[in-house]
């Protein structure tokens, strides 16, 4: 990818991918895969391929999710990035723009790498284009989102939609691609693709939800409360609540500046109206659709359970 590449925006896509510290350090451990490149491994595995050949689209996808990530610190203000201050902190937002651009063209050089692998040249040339495809879909969808921050009622449906571009057309790329390695006939191909989609969707569901009450439950994340983040809870609350229910809500998102405690009201609502609840199934229910969908391509009972392992991962909404 770029290990023989040196100089400043190399140092810093190193910095944020956790290799090295703010001096170009490195730094002890590894870092893992992030969902979205497994899924490419593991489908391509599921498939009876080599996973070994889809490590190129594994790689490429993880670059251009950190692409994402490190934008999206930049238009959220977000001043930490996992357990290190985010790009933009340290070097400001150009510098970090620069870097997410970087990541960008790396991860779609990455996937051209498919060629090494052996993957035939056509074949090569159709997860590229899915690629490019997936990334102006995910933009589309990152437009979304940042638009509903300023509305105050969002439907369940254009959520949905949302986040089915945000992150399951990322998702759907790498399983695609992960199928394409695996050398499946295009209408497989295709049809994981939707499976990535749904995976993806009900992943994101499910960030979503630890981003509101903390992955230990606890609601100590949120910043994207803060940010008048639209998410499934609350709109689910929003369509289903009593009308005294919606005009607190509605008060809150009026102000000009959310305050903590606005954060926390706010989640007291949202667990009243077991909302969380709502929005798990939901999740829960996109990757079961997404599981039916692999089976009826004819991967092998064995290896779905290896997916449903994959599934239980999205529905933990781990990065």
């Amino acid at each position: 990818m770029f290990e023989s590449r040196q100089g400043f925006l190399y140092n810093v896509l190193r910095y944020h991918l956790g290799w090295v510290d703010q001096q170009g350090q490195p730094e002890p451990g590894a870092t893992p895969l992030h969902f979205q490149a497994a899924v490419a491994l593991a489908i391509c595995h599921s498939l009876g391929g080599d996973f070994h050949n889809a490590l190129p689209a594994a790689a490429s996808v993880e670059l251009v999710y950190n692409f994402t990530l490190v934008h999206s610190d930049v238009q959220s203000g977000r001043a930490e990035a996992g357990d290190r201050p985010s790009i933009w902190w340290v070097w400001g937002p150009a510098q970090a723009i620069n870097a997410g651009d970087g990541l960008h063209a790396l991860g779609r050089t990455t996937m051209m790498r498919l060629a090494q692998r052996g993957v035939e040249s056509e074949r090569v040339l159709s997860a590229v284009r899915s690629l490019d495809r997936a990334c102006l879909t995910l933009c589309e969808g990152q437009y979304m989102d940042l638009e509903f921050q300023d509305q105050i009622m969002v439907t369940s449906k254009a959520y949905l939609d949302m986040v089915g571009r945000k992150a399951g057309a990322l998702t759907g790329c790498a399983a695609e691609s992960g199928a394409l390695a695996a050398g499946v006939s295009d209408n497989v191909c295709s049809t994981l693709r939707d499976v990535g989609r749904d995976l993806g969707s009900g992943w994101q569901i499910a960030r979503d939800i630890n981003d509101l009450w903390g992955e230990r439950g606890d609601g100590m994340t949120p910043s994207n409360v803060l940010n008048k983040k639209k998410s499934l809870p609350l709109i689910h609350t929003l369509e289903n609540g009593s009308v005294s229910v919606k005009r607190e809500l509605g008060s809150i998102y009026m102000k000009r500046v959310l305050e903590p405690e606005d954060a926390h009201r706010l989640i007291a609502i949202l667990e009243e109206a077991d909302a969380r609840t709502q929005a798990e199934r939901k999740a829960r229910e996109l990757v079961e659709q997404a599981l039916d969908a692999a089976a009826g391509t004819g991967v092998p009972r064995e290896e779905q359970m290896h997916l449903r392992k994959l599934g239980e991962w999205a529905l933990e909404g781990a990065r």
